[in-house]
Parts: structure tokens; sequence; C-alpha cells
């Protein structure tokens, strides 16, 4: 028997900080030949099924703005849970715009990985060029600009005011982080490789890898063939399935986005603020397709919006969309009022029991903007594991529960998709 044959347990272990990120980068393994599951939160031993059929699990935690000191925590157990099925390179997934603060959780989570792995080096990529997120001299780029000035500044939760990522992330970790800069990644793995031991010879157990295109990603992915530990955004993965394939632990598979097909009623829920889930609501608005818009203020004052936005739902045959998503302005307001992570909250549990009182209704198909309010609606739903699909758009798969009775799901970022992505991904999902 070949070793292709022999391999029945998972290759590559990926710890994601949030669930929208997560399927992101299970949407890159999947469109790169490795069949993946995504398990919701660390699994208890009979949780899952299924998970020794796929060449890639991701655990998607909910950590990216708790206390580091609990997404620690949190990271070691589903590495130690990866690790436990066999898997035999790691990843730590974070957003491609590097949401983080000046404490975390980034620099905290990798390096206690990296010391639970018993290795010294790691690189550090958010690039997602697919979707305009690229790094070059270890500034983080959003299309043309800046990282700083492209709305994340504005973030309510991790608001990003230094595109320079070796700055960010030194100032969330103890070692020292320095540059995998252009000029190495472009002359290849060989000559990237050799950068890396040049960094880890001068001390540096963490580095920004530059990154202005897919190439550089497959170059970065080549080169990190022997490390324990990669760090980044969904870019990161596309080069680590082929190393796979080099070793013969992994076939050229052509089955590996199939997904059981769910019928049923569809819903939107959108509980991002971000400028594309702006566009996407205004998009659905304008060509006239039912919405209800949530009040957080009403929210705080008692009313019962639930069962408002699920009578709505029921008086209309075709999807509907039920969102809180504002303007900028607006989100400012609110949580002047109401504080930053109340209203945050209030938000996610109404779309989380509106999620939940629809599935008790009939609804198979969700589509959900933002990934707290996924993590949420998830949550809520009681998924316990996916099924990785076909892409949707850049970073978004359709997924499928790994359930007797399957619901389907398209959770997307705030910052991903076009502007008639709702309609895309509920056409995908099956039926209307």
């Amino acid at each position: 028997m070949t070793a292709i044959q022999q391999q029945d347990r998972p290759l590559l272990g990926c710890i994601a900080d949030d669930f929208t990120g997560a399927t992101d980068l299970a949407n890159t393994l999947v469109r790169n030949g490795m069949r993946t599951v995504q398990t919701i939160g660390v699994p208890d031993a009979h949780a899952v099924r299924d998970v020794g059929q796929a060449d890639a699990i991701v655990v998607a935690l909910k950590s990216r703005t708790i206390p580091a000191a609990d997404a620690v925590s949190q990271s070691l157990a589903a590495l130690e849970w990866l690790r436990a099925q066999g898997c035999r390179q790691f990843v730590f997934k974070y957003c491609s715009t590097f949401d983080s603060t000046d404490v975390g959780n980034i620099g905290p989570v990798a390096e206690a990985l990296l010391a639970a792995l018993d290795s010294d080096f790691t690189i550090a990529c958010p690039a997602f060029p697919e979707n305009g997120r690229t790094i070059f001299r270890g500034h983080l780029f959003v299309g043309d600009g800046l990282l700083n000035e492209s709305g994340m500044e504005n973030h309510p939760l991790t608001p990003m005011r230094d595109a320079n990522l070796v700055r960010v992330l030194q100032r969330q970790s103890k070692a020292k982080v320095g540059l995998l800069r252009y000029d190495a990644v472009a002359r290849g793995p060989a000559a990237t490789t050799a950068r890396i031991e040049a960094l880890r010879a001068d001390g540096n157990h963490l580095a920004i890898a530059d990154a202005v295109s897919d190439a550089d990603l497959f170059t970065l992915g080549e080169a990190c063939a022997n490390l324990p530990l990669i760090t980044g955004g969904s870019g990161i993965a596309l080069g680590l399935p082929e190393n796979f394939r080099r070793a013969g632990l992994l076939p050229q598979r052509g089955d590996a986005a199939s997904v059981p097909r769910v019928d049923g009623h569809g819903v939107v829920l959108a509980g991002s603020a971000s400028r594309a889930t702006n566009g996407q609501v205004a998009r659905w608005l304008e060509q006239g397709r039912p919405a209800l818009r949530i009040d957080p203020l009403a929210l705080a004052r008692g009313e019962a919006i639930v069962d408002t936005a699920l009578a709505f739902a029921a008086n209309h045959d075709e999807p509907v969309l039920i969102y809180a998503t504002s303007s900028p302005d607006e989100v400012k307001a609110v949580q002047a009022e109401l504080g930053v992570e109340r209203a945050g909250h209030l938000v996610e549990q109404a779309l989380a029991g509106i999620a939940a009182g629809l599935l008790a209704r009939g609804t198979r198909r969700f589509v959900v903007a933002g990934g707290e309010t996924s993590g949420a609606v998830v949550q809520a739903l009681g998924v316990r594991a996916l099924r990785i699909g076909a892409q949707i758009a850049p970073g978004v798969p359709a997924t499928v529960t790994l359930d007797a009775q399957p619901l389907a799901l398209a959770l997307k970022s705030g910052n991903f998709g076009g502007e008639d992505f709702f309609a895309e991904a509920l056409a995908q999902l099956g039926g209307q």
C-alpha cells in the first residue's frame, strides 16, 4: 500500500479565532483539494462524526475579543484535541485585517501555541490578495489604502490604527518580532527558507511575512513545510495542501467540495456594521425585498423584538433579511448610550434568538453576516460541525451541518462579498 492509501487521519489542524474566519480558512483548503470539516468549539469525544474522513479540521473558536488569557486557554485546548486526532501541522488563523488590540490576542496565542509544540519560530501573514489584503515591508494594505485608512480604524471592538504589523505584533508579544521581507519571498521557497533561518538565528520567534500576490503565499507555504505552526489569514493555507501531496500523504481530489443539498426556507441575518455589509443591506432594500431592522435601543428597553421578527418572517413566503447593520456614526451613537459590550451583546443575542425561533418553525438555510453574529447564531442553532462545500464568494463557502437533518449555512465575515451576496448565497445554499 502507498503512503496515500494508508493515510486515514487528518493531516492539518487549524484553530480559528472566530466562526467566519474558520469557514474562510476551510474554504481555502477545500478549493485546494483538502476535504475539510469545521467544528464549532472544541468537540467532546463523541460530538463529531466523520472526522477521520477529513484531510483537514478547523476548530472555530470565539476568542478574538475575549481576555487574552482566556483566548490562550481555549486555543491550547483546541491544539490538544487536534493533536489527538493525529494532525501533523497546525495553523492559527485570524482576520486578514489583523483584528486585535495592543494586549492581544494574536501575539499571546501564537506564543502559547509555539511553546506547546516545542517550537521556537513561526510567521504571521494575514495577507489575502484575492480580497485586497496585501503586506509590503510589514505594512498591511486593504485595497490601495493602508489598514488604518480602510474603515478598520472605526471598528467598535478592535480599532486598527497602525498599519505597521511588526509594531502591532511586537506590542502584543514577549518575543522578538522580525520581518520576512518581500525581496526574500520574491526569490522563491529556498531563499525564503534561508531568510527564516536567519531570522530565527537573530533571536526572532515571530516574523511578519510580506505577501502581495497568491504566488507569494504559495512560496511561503512551501518554505514553511517543516514548521509545526503557521499563523495568518486564510491565504497562508494556499500552499499547504501541495506540501502534503509532495510527501505522498494527500491524493488529488475532485470531490473535496461535495456536500448534500438542503431544501427548505431561507433567511438572512446581518449583525455586521462593515462597509461591505452595509452595501449588501442597501442592495437588498433597493431590490424591494422584505427586510426588518433591529434597533439596539429598543432591545435595551425590553421590547419584544425577537417575537416581532419571527412574526415578520412568518408573514412572507420568500426569504427575509433581519438586520442590525448601521453606519459607523449610528453605531457610535448607540455605543455611547449603551456601552460597546452591551450594544454588541444585545444584537448578537437577539439575532441568535431569532435564528433559534426560525429553526423551530422549519427554516433550514441561514445566511449570516458578521463574525460575532455568526458565532452567536451557530451556537443558538446547536451546530457542532460543518462539512465545507463550494465557494460562494472569496472567503465564504457554502456549508452543511453533519447532522441527520442537516442545515445549510453561509457564514460571512463582515467585509466579504459583493453587493448581491445575500441573494447569491441563498441561491447556492439551495432553492430560492
